[in-house]
């Protein structure tokens, strides 16, 4: 059963965790976060130290889970056209331009304020284990989950091979992260937060202020660019991917960081990263 749904480690995280603890493994975590030299905590360490709280329901999630699948087809047929382009050599800077373009231009003022008003009455219906699970999911969604998923998989492949793959995550995740920040700062489009700060006073945004902007989602970008990789290598698992990242893109909304439009744009972008990734990759 998976740590992230479930609530308790994967048979084989436990398997390692069990071996390495025989050695140095258990006391990692302390000494990392105590600041000891030299070390740095993995994903695995700092889901560990901070394990998931009761996530969202489905039937909360759904919704936008839904609209984040709905990008799937659109960005495979776009990037077909691209590999037809281009083949299956790596080229970063011609994708980036290019998936960039093939975002959809922001809604307009008045589709952004239906938007925020959707946010609005979301955010009404708050409650204490809501806003546990949002901060979890707006903290370790970004790289740790998928990481993780991928360590989970990795157990049971060739060392070279997961070695490969971890590589092959971490270039998507930070190509996910540097267009969707290009675009942002392009299309300046205000985050829910930002256009009413009553949503996230502990973000303490100035009068007058217009960002940070929040066009097309990073974690959206990030979570699907992971979704569609891990797919392809475990098929099996692709519902469980699929319901993280509608988990994440929930708390999204939750928490006023982005309306839908946002996230089903980041989703669009992850989509095109996550077949760019694969396909040069061999995959």
């Amino acid at each position: 059963m998976n740590v992230l749904r479930g609530i308790k480690w994967p048979y084989a995280v436990i398997a390692v965790v069990a071996v390495t603890a025989a050695s140095f493994g258990l006391l990692r975590p302390q000494l990392a976060a105590a600041g000891f030299p030299g070390l740095k905590l993995s994903a695995t360490d700092r889901i560990k130290q901070s394990p998931p709280p009761a996530l969202f329901k489905d039937a909360e999630i759904a919704p936008i889970g839904k609209l984040a699948a709905d990008q799937r087809t659109k960005a495979d047929a776009l990037f077909a056209q691209w590999r037809k382009a281009h083949g299956t050599t790596r080229d970063d800077k011609a994708f980036a331009a290019w998936a960039a373009a093939q975002i959809p231009a922001p809604p307009t003022a008045k589709q952004r304020t239906a938007e925020l008003h959707q946010v609005q009455a979301l955010a009404k219906t708050r409650t204490a284990a809501g806003k546990k699970a949002a901060t979890w999911l707006e903290l370790n969604g970004k790289k740790d989950v998928w990481k993780l998923y991928l360590h989970d998989q990795n157990e049971l492949v060739p060392a070279t091979k997961g070695t490969a793959e971890k590589a092959e995550l971490k270039a998507a995740l930070a190509l996910a992260k540097t267009i969707s920040d290009q675009l942002a700062a392009k299309d300046k489009q205000p985050a829910p937060f930002v256009l009413d700060p009553t949503l996230r006073p502990d973000k303490h945004i100035k009068p007058g202020a217009k960002g940070p902007y929040s066009y097309p989602s990073r974690h959206a970008a990030r979570s699907a660019a992971a979704v569609t990789f891990l797919s392809a290598l475990s098929p099996h698992r692709a519902g469980e991917y699929e319901w993280m990242r509608a988990q994440v893109l929930y708390s999204r909304l939750y928490m006023a960081g982005h309306v839908t439009s946002d996230l089903t744009a980041g989703t669009l972008l992850g989509d095109l990263i996550g077949d760019y990734e694969l396909a040069i990759s061999g995959h």
